[in-house]
């Protein structure tokens, strides 16, 4: 699962490069909303001691006119429409054959003295635990309103 506030941080990292200081962002930051940011707060962003905003995210983007965390936002919906797009059918099947698998390796692993064995089994579990996230999110989904929520709520 992509840790969206690491791509972040190193996005903003990025775009902040190129402004060369702190002050240039922070008077970026002041001039795009009219209000006041300085360096201390904007190092403290980048330590990550304090969370980007919308707001820092718009001004820098737009003023490099690069948009990298607008993207992984963009790209971030894209996937979630995609999961709840799917099939609870497939998602079903899918988690009774990783958990099959991820069973089997468990007891291999439990027989065998081996590091690999024990390896094997911490893939196969991470392999099962996908299709259940995947699983997961189009049921929250539905009760979101997502595609067959909707079809319920009309019914």
């Amino acid at each position: 699962m992509t840790d969206y506030r690491k791509v972040t941080q190193a996005s903003m990292r990025s775009i902040l490069d190129w402004f060369g200081c702190y002050d240039a962002a922070a008077d970026c930051i002041a001039a795009r909303w009219g209000g006041s940011a300085n360096k201390a707060t904007i190092s403290k962003k980048v330590s990550g001691l304090l969370d980007w905003t919308v707001a820092d995210v718009i001004a820098l983007e737009d003023a490099r006119g690069q948009y990298p965390v607008t993207r992984l936002l963009a790209r971030r919906v894209e996937e979630q429409d995609e999961v709840l797009s799917g099939s609870l059918l497939s998602d079903g099947s899918e988690i009774a054959k990783e958990c099959g698998e991820a069973i089997h390796a468990i007891l291999r692993a439990h027989e065998s003295s081996h590091g690999d064995d024990v390896a094997r089994a911490i893939a196969e579990l991470d392999e099962a635990l996908a299709p259940m996230r995947t699983a997961r999110t189009r049921l929250v989904g539905m009760l979101d309103g997502g595609p067959r929520g909707r079809m319920a709520a009309a019914e």
